[in-house]
């Protein structure tokens, strides 16, 4: 299954200009656009954070740790990247506007606080504002940055998932492919064995340690950092080794998380498998309608291609479960021939209680907004900044990496 290292490029025929991106924390900006504004009233306290170098997790378990409230208290809309400068919304309940106005941390802080009806949950967000650098670029052609945002915003960008999606060592799909399939002790052993070139230390240490079968040693070395793998570890020996009842026993955020990366590189083989395509509907298609993400099947392409062309609705891809809606014709032939080229049935991922998947659409394709290149220097030395808007969802790393080649 694709991940992110072998996507290929859309605008391949164009050149990039190299260079690279986060080189210093701040060269990456990012500000969310919420769903809704606050409505002014309300037992919920919203607020504005602004953060460098920190998760938002753990932002969250220090605003709950100042606020005497548990961190999944603490709501927010959507993760935001440790590195880069980033402003996003958050929320508590039942705490006062003036005890968090005031709050602030190494490397964040409150910058506005307003009461609300609700608490904000994941996917309470409209889309994210983004200002990057791009510096050590090997030609400074802003003419050709500027060709392949023109390619973008007429034609769109490939939706991939990018290499956060994946984990840091890039088997969070196969850790859930495992999992689909019943093969729960594979699971476990890619989750908590196997040393490879990222492990090091204690982490390589507790994978040696678990592949010898020395699961009390390998609990013990796991860093505080990586404590789910710790309870993982913890979860075997209370079941006696038993790794399907071990793996029922796992948070259902971290299952989840392993369960999303096996949709998203089968959703990524997809839009390569149409990627010369990606802004053309086919009859059988369900079309995603960008402006309220609602699909519908397209019985003629013909009278539908004009609202392709003019971005109101995309082909869509499908994110694999027992539940999701299919396509009919050529694009369902072809999801279908992905699906059987891991090994998969759609019903496959409602089989097992303990790896149980819906599914749903995301459109082929995206489109940067209020696009802008701006040449300069600063006490880094010489960049090139793109600035553009992204719908909720959109990875800003892909069309970036389509700008740097």
């Amino acid at each position: 299954m694709l991940t992110s290292n072998a996507l290929p490029y859309f605008t391949a025929v164009l050149p990039g200009i190299g260079g690279v991106i986060k080189q210093h924390d701040e060269d990456f900006q990012v500000e969310e656009i919420p769903l809704y504004q606050p409505s002014g009233e309300g037992t919920h306290v919203y607020f504005v954070v602004e953060k460098l170098g920190m998760t938002t997790q753990q932002v969250a378990r220090e605003v709950g740790e100042r606020l005497g409230i548990r961190a999944r208290d603490v709501g927010y809309a959507g993760l935001k990247d440790a590195h880069a400068l980033t402003k996003q919304l958050m929320s508590a309940e039942h705490v006062e506007t003036e005890a968090v106005a005031g709050l602030s941390g190494r490397g964040w802080r409150v910058l506005s606080v307003a009461r609300h009806t609700n608490k904000l949950r994941i996917g309470h967000l409209k889309g994210n504002r983004f200002r990057i650098k791009m510096r050590q670029a090997v030609r400074w052609d802003v003419s050709a940055a500027e060709a392949i945002l023109s390619v973008g915003t007429r034609r769109g960008v490939p939706n991939y998932f990018d290499a956060q999606r994946f984990g840091a060592r890039g088997d969070n799909a196969a850790i859930g492919l495992a999992a689909l399939r019943g093969d729960f002790e594979e699971a476990f052993a890619l989750m908590l064995g196997r040393p490879g070139e990222l492990d090091r230390g204690p982490v390589r240490e507790a994978r040696a340690r678990y592949d010898a079968g020395d699961l009390h040693a390998a609990a013990r070395l796991w860093p505080h950092s990586l404590g789910e793998q710790r309870r993982a570890c913890q979860a075997l020996l209370r079941f006696k080794r038993d790794a399907r009842r071990a793996w029922s026993s796992l948070d259902r955020r971290l299952v989840s998380l392993y369960l999303s990366a096996v949709q998203s590189a089968l959703f990524n083989q997809v839009v390569v498998t149409r990627l010369a395509e990606i802004d053309r509907v086919r009859a059988g298609d369900l079309a995603w309608k960008h402006a309220n993400g609602a699909v519908f099947r397209v019985i003629d392409e013909t009278p539908e291609q004009p609202r392709c062309d003019a971005f109101e609705i995309s082909p869509s891809g499908p994110l694999f479960g027992h539940r999701m809606t299919q396509p009919d014709g050529f694009p369902g032939e072809l999801e279908a021939r992905v699906l059987a080229s891991a090994g998969l049935k759609l019903e496959d991922f409602g089989t097992q209680r303990e790896a149980r998947v819906e599914g749903a659409r995301r459109p082929l394709r995206f489109r940067p907004l209020d696009t802008n290149l701006l040449a300069g220097e600063d006490a880094h030395g010489p960049y090139l900044e793109v600035s553009f808007t992204l719908d909720a969802g959109c990875y800003a790393s892909i069309l970036m990496r389509e700008i740097c080649k």
